[in-house]
């Protein structure tokens, strides 16, 4: 008899239905919730987080260098940075649009309650609030921001952007060296990429652990029913987001001869894992790595996939912009559509 083999996407599926089931349980326990959510479940699922986090700046650095030194010319560059830069503002607008329309057609902030709305101590992200107040916006912020004064310390932070920069400078220093000098170097960066790739690979085996530690968190300190009087919102939301995936990827990948179907088929693993984890950074590795695979040149998924990292976060923009609308409808604030232009603008 042939031995069945779950898949990484089976694994974590059960792994968060177990969690949904613990997290139930131990909500309706308080004696017992506390100690076990922050001695057992939490831990488990920052341990994932963590072990991720600790990956990713080594492969963008390793594979984007490669990347950069592989696409030959900075004009070459160019034209690649401009094409990206170009699709991610388009898609990401219209997904602003979408989830703008979405909210304005179905008010989903309309007819609640807020007596029935679980409350929460927000104080803590009050310093949060007067630090992002306190700084400097605009453009010309943005672009020091991408200029790291240290490249170590941005790596040590995890700053995404900053390392970027930096490795696209090495790249493009590193291609134009004669062979005789950068291919040593290049060898470098390629063992360490594959290692990386590899360890990767140890640390998706504990994948389920971490998706049920996360899970059985959030069940546990909230609950479903908390969820009863923002169901509005929550079918709109993943409404929306389905349509822009069906509708709006799935033309655009049509446009370049691609069935949406089979891509999400190739990235099955990763989509269940990033819902579970409500968190893009677990799977950016595994998707450089198949991507790659499948048949993407390095040069562009190398750079385009970190790039689309930090500037192309759809899923978020879209929830935001009908979370915006929903919060106005909420307090009953009618806004214009002056204002809801420049959220898009904000949001973008």
């Amino acid at each position: 008899m042939k031995n069945f083999k779950f898949s990484l996407a089976w694994q974590i599926l059960i792994a968060l239905i177990l969690g949904i089931v613990v997290g139930a349980v131990l909500h309706n326990q308080p004696e017992i919730k506390d100690s076990i959510v922050n001695n057992v479940l939490t831990p488990l699922g920052k341990i994932f987080i963590s072990l991720i986090k600790m990956i990713v700046i080594p492969i963008v650095f390793s594979t984007l260098i490669l990347g950069i030194a592989g696409v030959g010319s900075t004009k070459s560059l160019g034209r690649l940075g401009f094409k990206t830069i170009l699709y991610f503002e388009i898609i990401t607008t219209i997904a602003i649009l979408v989830g703008l329309f979405a909210a304005n057609i179905f008010h989903p902030g309309s007819g609640i309650d807020m007596s029935q709305l679980v409350q929460t101590d927000i104080s803590q992200y009050k310093h949060t609030t007067e630090e992002v107040q306190s700084q400097s916006h605009g453009i010309i912020q943005t672009i020091l921001s991408l200029i790291p004064t240290n490249i170590i310390s941005s790596m040590a932070h995890g700053e995404m952007l900053p390392v970027i920069f930096f490795a696209v400078l090495f790249g493009i220093g590193l291609s134009s060296l004669p062979a005789t000098t950068k291919d040593p170097l290049l060898n470098v960066f390629h063992a360490v990429s594959e290692t990386m790739f590899r360890v990767t690979h140890i640390i998706m085996k504990y994948a389920p652990v971490g998706v049920f530690g996360l899970i059985a968190v959030t069940v546990a300190n909230f609950g479903f029913a908390s969820l009863i009087p923002l169901g509005k919102l929550v079918v709109l939301v993943y409404g929306a987001i389905l349509f822009f995936a069906l509708v709006v990827l799935g033309i655009t990948a049509k446009m370049f001869s691609i069935n949406i179907f089979t891509l999400f088929k190739i990235l099955k693993d990763e989509l269940i894992l990033a819902y579970s984890t409500a968190s893009s950074e677990t799977v950016l590795p595994r998707i450089m790595q198949k991507m790659e695979a499948y048949g993407a040149p390095k040069a562009i998924s190398s750079f385009v996939i970190p790039t689309g990292y930090s500037f192309n976060l759809d899923g978020s923009t879209l929830y935001q912009s009908i979370a915006a609308i929903f919060i106005a409808q909420l307090y009953g604030i009618e806004m214009s559509i002056s204002q809801q232009v420049i959220l898009v603008v904000t949001l973008m």
